[in-house]
């Protein structure tokens, strides 16, 4: 039976009668049988039972076989037995049982639980026979579970990893660029390789093994892999496997013109992109330009200097002209190409920080980028949504607006790009990304999920509305939408406020809330309910908590400052806290029952202490104003504000501090 499987002349019917006839029983046997016949070597029955379950497992259905999976272990085993002569055909036996047991539904997980990937990671660097299938075999596992190996095995892994380096740095052949293919399956997004020694030298032998590539005259099928190993170790650890120092800088800088020329060449094309795997080339290159756009600003240690700052951007600026006239040549039916999500999301690296070049062309494609944000939003909705941000390429709808908010927050702010915007229906759409934003992290609220990237959309999507209220309320008034977004913002911040650690939503929120009811004053839902009066309680609290009194340490008196808990996210709310001030002053006329709600809170009462109690010279002019903004209008419009400000002393503090016009207020009165 064994001669004939060997010959390889079975076609699948006969290998089906095969097992019928013999079953697992007894291979099983002859595995486990330790006494070889008469003058045969050790080995022999653990071999024959091997060739026939090698030959089983060319049919898919028995290589996931539960009879098949358990004998992994011993699969592990003979690979890492000493090897003699004669028993080479049992490792190919073992290396074909593993591979077809790879590619079944519950392969990956069996193998790496038990124990498989440090056992190809030990084959490969034994170097024995058959090492080259071990690191064949290793790459597919790293494809369908990269996370679950590093998490077991990464010591192991990185002891490939390591092999791996050392190879490239020496090569001086055409195994340099081959192993630009390999390399990038054995660098982990996490654990991240920057925290270990070992790790740390790897990242170093890649550099320099890059910095030859890149020092050298290349032709496509060179340069191609080298790009996209340069990519995949700017995903995983940012710019920092890159040395500081002159030598650093001017491999980031060619990095990053290589990167623009490729894209231009590619994209700049009449018919662009058919070559194959021409996508994946560029698209290695969207991520060097993005981290070129981040190194250009970074002010802290920055790796390039000033001159190749403005080279850059410069050179970048061409290649995003590039990326615009690609995209503006789409047609409907290539949408759903995962390579049209990557130039989006790249644009809108650019869109969110350089703002005043490309105007005229960014304006000229906003009508695509709105019309495709919206598309991927409507596939969205009806798709089952994972809660975790899905990888590329996994076939689920993209959050495409993610990343256009930043790049859409400047625009709004300008008239022309805004009148675009609103007429191809953006805000609308906003609002409807803003509920399910909402939706995904009040789900979250209180657990220990930090949901970043939606809370940072979140946060932009408050100052495009912002934007909005202040430049377009008469859209905010006509816009059906808004009144659905005003009621979400009013019912949302009294489950935001008690968050400690979502303060800088808390004030995008309060603040959006507070500008959009001036606006919507007659809106029903604004209309004296439950809900209004619990937002406008918590918008109070969270103005009236962020000043507190603290000791002075120049002098025996105490000073203004910051109440410790809104510190951290001070720089971050400042302005929304001013701003929120000023809304909150101008609510108090068109809201009646609002002065109640501020007597209910007791602010007056702890401003009054507060203003009282510290050194006039601690309080600067602006906080002074934007606290005589709403206590003038509270003592305007409502009598009992009034006497409470005027029973604390109210008159002497108004004219300490020279607010004027609350002095003047209560005089009146």
């Amino acid at each position: 039976v064994t001669k004939a499987v060997r010959a390889g002349e079975l076609d699948a019917k006969t290998r089906r009668q095969i097992f019928d006839a013999i079953g697992f029983t007894f291979p099983n046997r002859l595995l486990a049988s330790r006494q070889p016949p008469a003058g045969c070597p050790e080995h022999t029955f653990r071999a024959l039972g091997l060739t026939l379950l090698a030959c089983f497992c060319t049919d898919p259905e028995l290589a996931g076989h539960s009879q098949i999976l358990n004998k992994i272990p011993t699969f592990n085993d003979i690979l890492l037995s000493p090897c003699d002569p004669d028993s080479t055909s049992m490792i190919d036996d073992v290396y074909q049982c593993l591979s077809a047991v790879l590619a079944t539904a519950r392969g990956p997980r069996e193998l790496v639980t038990k124990g498989t990937v440090s056992t190809l990671c030990q084959a490969y660097l034994n170097c024995g026979y058959g090492s080259d299938r071990a690191l064949t075999l290793l790459l597919g596992l790293l494809t369908v579970a990269e996370a679950k190996c590093w998490q077991r095995d990464a010591p192991h892994l990185l002891a490939v990893l390591s092999k791996l380096s050392d190879d490239f740095l020496k090569a001086e052949d055409m195994t340099k660029f081959e192993l630009c293919e390999v390399l990038p399956h054995f660098i982990p997004l996490s654990p991240p390789l920057m925290q270990d020694s070992q790790g740390c030298e790897c990242l170093h032998k890649l550099y320099k093994g890059l910095a030859n590539i890149f020092g050298s005259k290349l032709s496509q099928a060179q340069r191609d892999p080298a790009l996209k190993l340069a990519a995949c170790l700017m995903q995983a650890c940012g710019s920092e496997w890159i040395p500081a120092g002159s030598a650093g800088s001017k491999f980031l800088a060619l990095l990053v013109n290589l990167a623009c020329v490729e894209v231009r060449l590619m994209l700049e094309e009449p018919d662009p992109l058919e070559a194959e795997g021409k996508k994946e080339v560029v698209t290695a290159c969207y991520v060097l330009m993005e981290m070129g756009i981040q190194e250009c600003l970074r002010e802290e240690e920055p790796l390039l200097e000033e001159v190749q700052k403005m080279q850059l951007m410069k050179i970048m600026e061409e290649a995003f002209g590039a990326v615009i006239f690609y995209l503006r040549q789409v047609k409907e039916e290539e949408l759903q190409d995962p390579f049209i999500f990557a130039s989006v999301r790249v644009l809108g690296a650019w869109m969110a920080e350089e703002t005043s070049s490309l105007k005229q062309e960014i304006c000229d494609l906003l009508p695509f980028l709105v019309h495709y944000a919206k598309k991927l939003f409507k596939e969205g909705s009806t798709a089952p949504q994972p809660e975790l941000v899905s990888t590329e390429g996994s076939g689920l709808p993209q959050d495409a607006l993610r990343f256009l908010l930043p790049g859409f927050c400047h625009l709004t702010a300008e008239d022309r790009p805004r009148d675009i915007l609103i007429s191809e229906g953006a805000p609308a759409l906003l609002c409807k990304y803003f509920l399910r934003q909402w939706e995904v992290l009040s789900s979250e609220l209180g657990s220990l999920t930090p949901l970043m990237s939606t809370e940072m959309s979140l946060q932009t999507a408050c100052g495009i509305f912002l934007n909005l209220v202040v430049t377009a309320p008469d859209l905010i008034r006509q816009d059906k939408t808004f009144s659905t977004l005003m009621d979400t913002l009013l019912k949302s911040l009294p489950l935001l406020l008690p968050q400690k650690d979502h303060l800088v939503l808390t004030a995008n929120v309060t603040t959006l809330g507070l500008m959009m009811a001036r606006v919507l004053v007659s809106s029903e839902v604004l209309q004296g309910t439950q809900s209004a009066k619990e937002f406008f309680g918590a918008a109070i609290r969270f103005l009236s908590q962020a000043h507190t009194t603290q000791a002075d340490p120049g002098s025996d008196s105490l000073a203004a400052a910051v109440s410790p808990a809104y510190v951290s996210a001070w720089a971050d709310i400042r302005e929304l806290w001013f701003l929120g001030m000023q809304a909150l002053a101008s609510c108090v006329s068109l809201f009646p029952w609002l002065p109640q709600a501020v007597l209910q809170a007791q602010w007056l009462e702890s401003l009054s202490e507060l203003l009282a109690r510290v050194a006039p010279a601690s309080v600067d002019f602006e906080l002074i104003t934007a606290f005589q903004g709403v206590l003038v209008e509270l003592a305007r419009t409502s009598k009992p504000c009034r006497d409470v400000i005027l029973s604390h002393h109210g008159e002497e503090w108004a004219n300490l501090y020279g607010m004027a016009a609350l002095e003047q207020c209560l005089l009146e009165q």
